[in-house]
């Protein structure tokens, strides 16, 4: 038992470094993004593109972003779909610092990418809503905006990050490790791909989970072979991080805010049911 507690502590220190890095790299590109002219990003009929490529970015910081203008009705349906279809939270992070997985990291975002901008440009066409002024102080980033030193904006942010992301996944590595121990890693691969018919909808639910493990669970069940690419596909999609959380603080708009949760629920199983099927015909 000790060796296994030993091999997850190991195994999440290795990607601890390269976490950090990513984060840094994320906050440089935060940074841009605020001093841009951030209109375009929610106005007009490409705003679901300029949303899904918001959301494809790896931290949920968007998303809380999008809930907030949503509930202000400064960003159409169709705007806040894309952004929550695209959006993987710490997936990509976690994928880029796997060296066996980084194959997959290219088509996992393209066909988020195409996904969610072809449903939030779809549901822009149906709906057809008109959206409020546009508030120059709201942040992009979902925070509010305040002036900090450099060291905690590049330093003391990207660390208190990934020593979250570290703690996520040397928790999963513990559990998956645990039971590989006592029910014997063939027997694990074995049950979890006789339920390969269920996948997708288990993944979906453990996604709307509105925290950051959900995404690191079903990556690492992926990394680790437990589920298929449609059935971690199907999962980060449907995964909007505390997007979710704070759209159901508006108790005024509650159903439809459900609705819109269910939207991305429905949509994702069925995409990752679809993706499964096209790599089963291919292989």
């Amino acid at each position: 038992m000790w060796d296994v507690i030993l091999d997850a502590l190991i195994d999440a220190l290795k990607v601890f470094p390269f976490i950090f890095l990513v984060y840094l790299l994320i906050e440089l590109i935060e940074e841009k993004l605020e001093k841009s002219n951030r209109k375009s990003f929610i106005a007009g009929k490409s705003a679901p593109v300029f949303a899904a490529l918001l959301g494809i970015i790896p931290q949920c910081g968007f998303s809380v972003m999008a809930a907030k203008l949503y509930d202000k009705k400064m960003i159409t349906t169709g705007t806040i779909l894309a952004v929550f279809l695209a959006t993987s939270d710490e997936a990509v992070v976690i994928l880029l610092t796997n060296g066996t997985k980084i194959s997959s990291i290219l088509p996992l975002l393209a066909i988020k990418l195409v996904f969610a901008v072809i449903v939030g440009m779809a549901a822009n066409a149906v709906l057809k809503e008109k959206t409020a002024a546009f508030d120059d102080e709201e942040c992009m980033c979902g925070h509010e905006e305040h002036a900090e030193s450099k060291w905690k904006k590049y330093l003391l942010h990207p660390l208190g990050h990934a020593a979250v992301v570290f703690a996520y996944i040397l928790a999963v590595n513990l559990v998956f490790g645990t039971i590989v121990h006592f029910v014997g890693e063939d027997s694990f691969v074995a049950f979890i791909s006789g339920s390969k018919a269920f996948q997708p909808l288990l993944t979906c639910l453990i996604g709307l989970i509105p925290n950051c493990a959900s995404s690191v669970i079903i990556t690492q069940a992926y990394i680790l072979g437990g589920i298929s690419f449609g059935s971690c596909l199907a999962g980060l999609c449907v995964n909007a991080g505390l997007g979710y959380a704070v759209l159901l603080k508006d108790k005024s708009n509650l159903k439809r805010n459900l609705l819109l949760i269910g939207t991305t629920f429905v949509l994702s199983v069925a995409l990752g049911y679809a993706t499964n099927l096209v790599v089963g015909l291919i292989a």
